[in-house]
């Protein structure tokens, strides 16, 4: 997934940690395509959960520092993805086979969609509370 200024909330922070994970999912693709060992790729699936939640909670307290009107829905759908990513991840721990295109996939779509509504509507309603 390679990252484009189309993607840009207009806030420089988070564009620069949504350009970490897209390079983090393009880390963990190249790590399936190069047929990497199972721990290799579990690193790095850990690390996008990891940034992930970090990036959420930053989103979080901009969103709460401007006093966002729709901050409810907006984390529901952070929760959401989590929660997802949390089973598969979870599965990877207990030794299931986790196939990890299938959280590429999920975690693509679901950045690529996210960036251009939820968080350009964001994006628009931090600048107009000063925050680029």
């Amino acid at each position: 997934m390679p990252w484009s200024n189309m993607f840009s909330v207009g806030v420089r922070a988070i564009d620069e940690q949504h350009q970490v994970l897209v390079g983090i999912l393009n880390r963990l693709g190249a790590s399936v395509q190069e047929g990497a060992p199972p721990l290799d790729q579990s690193a790095i699936l850990n690390e996008l959960v990891a940034y992930t939640q970090t990036h959420f909670s930053f989103e979080e307290g901009l969103m709460r520092q401007a006093g966002y009107a729709d901050i409810e829905a907006h984390l529901r759908q952070h929760h959401a993805l989590l929660g997802e990513v949390r089973q598969l991840t979870a599965r990877d721990a207990s030794g299931a086979q986790v196939h990890a295109e299938e959280l590429i996939v999920l975690v693509r779509d679901w950045l690529t969609a996210h960036i251009l509504s939820t968080d350009r509507a964001l994006g628009t309603a931090l600048n107009a509370a000063g925050i680029r």
